[in-house]
């Protein structure tokens, strides 16, 4: 194997691979990234055998085609700190020389043939959506998961794929956040009665992936996996699996529900200072509508109490629910500040639904008053 690079170019795309790399593994091949040279270009690979991403490289000029293997922390130090614009590497299978205009190294290097490849995307059935699109149905849903939970399936975004759209769900008990919007069924890809739950790291590294790639992705289910090609990137991830909740079960139904129009920024706001004298042992915050204001009231004990009014357009009944500040603002950040929202009421033993017009909707259940 013998090949000139762009050091830049390769530097990105080796950390995005090395970041699937583990840190401990019981296959120590598997701490490293394997590079893959070719007639036609280079690829990166990356995997813990759960997750794994393949990257094509621009910017080699391959003299002899090759594989080798490259140890993730001290190649990913060369590129680095190194100020070279071009580099030089060459590779025997035992080893491999990294040269650039006043810097020599030499590493050593583990047999090629024994690193799990990532698959290609090869799929003739997928569904196809905005990279940007998705990258939101990531942002609006990853952190309602719950990895720490006995219940595998929480640990994960279900993901329902239709031929008229997808829907991204995630919950952990207490709060569910769903995305909803169009993708576009290509030969007929639907997950059918399959359940597709992603994992929260594969998610993750899917949207790290996208970066801010407007062009379209590819995402096909499969039934044990879940495949993603984005522009360069072909990320690999097996499904968790477990059952998911029935969540159209969770959804409260809309009739006889208060319906207050709010704008993010100013309510945000609002919750983060209520909740500064709140605590572990004192978590909640009551929210009174009514008047055409909004009363958030925090209590915490030895912190203080906080008292807190924002200006609404509503006239309805007077309606009041406590609520966890953490909880409810994981919603308002990765919304835009000048965004509108609705949130929808009954009383406060039942659950309050948040949505946008754009189909995100967050069901949040309600603390009981203490006192």
């Amino acid at each position: 194997m013998k090949a000139t690079c762009e050091r830049d170019k390769l530097l990105h795309a080796f950390q995005m691979a090395a970041s699937v790399a583990p840190a401990r593994s019981p296959k120590p091949i598997l701490q490293n990234v394997k590079l893959e040279l070719t007639a036609e270009g280079a690829i990166l690979m990356g995997t813990d055998l759960e997750v794994g991403i393949r990257v094509d490289v621009p910017g080699f000029n391959v003299e002899a085609p090759g594989k080798v293997v490259l140890p993730r922390d001290r190649f990913g130090k060369i590129l680095t700190e190194s100020s070279d614009e071009q580099l030089a590497m060459e590779s025997d299978g035992r080893k491999v020389l990294v040269r650039g205009q006043r810097s020599e190294f030499q590493l050593p290097s583990e047999n090629p043939d024994e690193f799990p490849d990532v698959i290609a995307f090869g799929e003739q059935k997928y569904h196809e959506m905005p990279a940007r699109f998705f990258r939101e149905v990531v942002r609006r849903t990853v952190y309602a998961t719950d990895n720490e939970s006995s219940r595998y399936a929480l640990g994960g975004v279900l993901v329902e794929l239709t031929e008229k759209g997808l829907t991204a769900v995630a919950t952990d008990g207490r709060r569910l956040a769903r995305q909803e919007g169009a993708a576009k069924s290509v030969g007929g890809h639907t997950n059918g009665d399959n359940t597709t739950i992603i994992p929260t790291r594969a998610m993750q590294l899917i949207e790290r992936a996208l970066g801010d790639n407007d062009e379209n992705i590819r995402l096909t289910a499969r039934e044990n996996d879940v495949l993603v090609q984005s522009g360069r990137s072909t990320i690999y991830s097996r499904l968790v699996e477990g059952r998911f909740p029935k969540w159209r079960d969770v959804f409260p139904r809309r009739e006889g529900m208060a319906k207050i129009d709010l704008t993010v920024g100013p309510f945000y706001a609002a919750v983060r200072q209520a909740a500064i004298v709140t605590s572990d042992e004192r978590r909640g915050v009551d929210f009174n509508f009514g008047g055409g204001k909004i009363v958030l009231a925090g209590h915490g004990a030895e912190l203080g109490e906080a008292h807190v009014e924002l200006p609404i357009a509503y006239d309805g009944p007077d309606i009041s629910i406590t609520l966890d500040p953490r909880y409810l603002n994981d919603f308002l950040k990765v919304l835009s500040p000048d965004q509108n929202f609705a949130m929808e009421l009954r009383d406060a033993e039942s659950a309050a639904l948040c949505s946008t017009e754009d189909g995100y909707a967050y069901v949040l259940m309600p603390l009981a008053r203490d006192r």
